[in-house]
C-alpha cells in the first residue's frame, strides 16, 4: 500500500470537509460533494480527481503540490485543472510549470485564473464565490463559497400554478435569488482578515488560522507576519455565527496535545462546541 499525505475528516450538515494544515509544512483542503478545494501545500492521492482549486496564495506550504497536481491529472488522461489564485500570481505561478515542463519534458496543462478582491465566481449554477482580501505576507485572499437559489417572491405566493408559469410566460420575474454561505475560508490572516470581512463570521462552515497558542509570543509579531494567535480568536468570540469553525495551521513547535490543552484553558466551552482544532 502506497503511503500517502495526511487527511482529516468531519462531516457536517451534508458537507465533509477534508484536509490538513500546519504552518510551514503543508496546507489542503477540500470539499469533496461541493468537488473543490482550497490551496495545494501538498498532495493526497485521493484528492487527483478535484478538479477546482482556489488559492489563497503562494507560499510553498499552500502551493508546493500544484506542478504535482497538474502532472497526475495529465498522466490519468483527467481534464486539465482550473486553478484560481491571486491575479498579481499568476504570471509567476506559469513560469513555475513551465520550469517543470522543461525539466520533467511534459506538459503542464492547466487553467490559471488571476482573482482580485470583489470578484466573484461561477463555479456551477448553484455555487458562486466571493473572493475577499485578507492580510498576509504576500498578496492573499480568502473565499466564501455560497449555495444559490430561487425562491418564489412572497407577492406570488398565494398564487396558482397555472397563473404563476403565465406570469413566467409572460415574462415577469418571479423569483428572487437567495443566497446561503456555505464554506468561508481565510487561509493565512491576521485578524484584519476577520475584521474587514465580517461574512466570514456568517459562513456555515469556517476554515481559518491560529498559528500561535502560547500567551509568550508577541502579538504584533504576529500579526506583521500574517498570521493570528489564539487570543484573536478568543477577542472574538462572540463574533463567530457559524456552525462550525475549523482552525488548523498551528506551529511546528507545539504539539498537538499541548495545544489543544492551551486552547481549552482559554476557550472551554470551544465556542459551544463549535470549533474544532485540526492540529495533529
Amino acid at each position: 500500500m502506497l503511503g500517502n499525505a495526511p487527511v482529516k475528516s468531519h462531516h457536517h450538515d451534508g458537507l465533509t470537509i477534508e484536509g490538513y494544515s500546519r504552518a510551514a509544512v503543508q496546507t489542503y483542503w477540500r470539499v469533496p460533494e461541493l468537488k473543490f478545494g482550497f490551496d495545494l501545500g501538498a498532495h493526497p492521492w485521493d484528492f487527483m480527481g478535484t478538479r477546482t482549486w482556489l488559492l489563497s496564495h503562494t507560499h510553498l506550504d499552500h502551493v508546493a503540490a500544484l506542478p504535482l497536481h497538474v502532472s497526475r491529472r495529465r498522466l490519468m488522461k483527467m481534464e486539465p485543472p482550473r486553478i484560481y489564485l491571486p491575479a498579481v500570481a499568476v504570471d509567476a505561478v506559469r513560469n513555475m510549470l513551465d520550469s517543470f515542463v522543461r525539466l520533467d519534458r511534459g506538459k503542464m496543462p492547466c487553467e490559471l485564473i488571476g482573482v482580485e478582491p470583489g470578484d466573484e465566481i461561477e463555479l456551477t449554477r448553484e455555487l458562486v464565490v466571493n473572493v475577499h482580501r485578507t492580510k498576509h505576507t504576500v498578496p492573499s485572499v480568502g473565499y466564501i463559497v455560497s449555495e444559490r437559489r430561487k425562491k418564489l417572491k412572497p407577492e406570488y405566493l398565494e398564487l396558482t400554478g397555472q397563473q404563476i408559469r403565465d406570469l413566467r410566460d409572460a415574462g415577469t420575474e418571479i423569483t428572487v435569488e437567495k443566497r446561503i454561505p456555505l464554506i468561508g475560508y481565510t487561509g493565512d490572516t491576521a485578524p484584519r482578515g476577520l475584521d474587514d470581512n465580517p461574512e466570514f463570521y456568517d459562513a456555515k462552515i469556517l476554515i481559518t488560522e491560529m498559528t500561535f497558542i502560547d500567551p509568550e509570543h508577541r502579538k504584533e509579531l504576529i500579526h506583521k507576519n500574517g498570521h493570528m494567535h489564539l487570543n484573536d480568536i478568543v477577542k472574538r468570540a462572540d463574533c463567530f455565527n457559524n456552525e462550525l469553525i475549523i482552525c488548523g495551521h498551528a506551529s511546528t513547535r507545539y504539539t498537538s496535545r499541548h495545544a489543544e490543552r492551551t486552547v481549552r484553558k482559554q476557550l472551554p466551552g470551544m465556542l459551544d462546541g463549535r470549533l474544532m482544532l485540526w492540529f495533529d
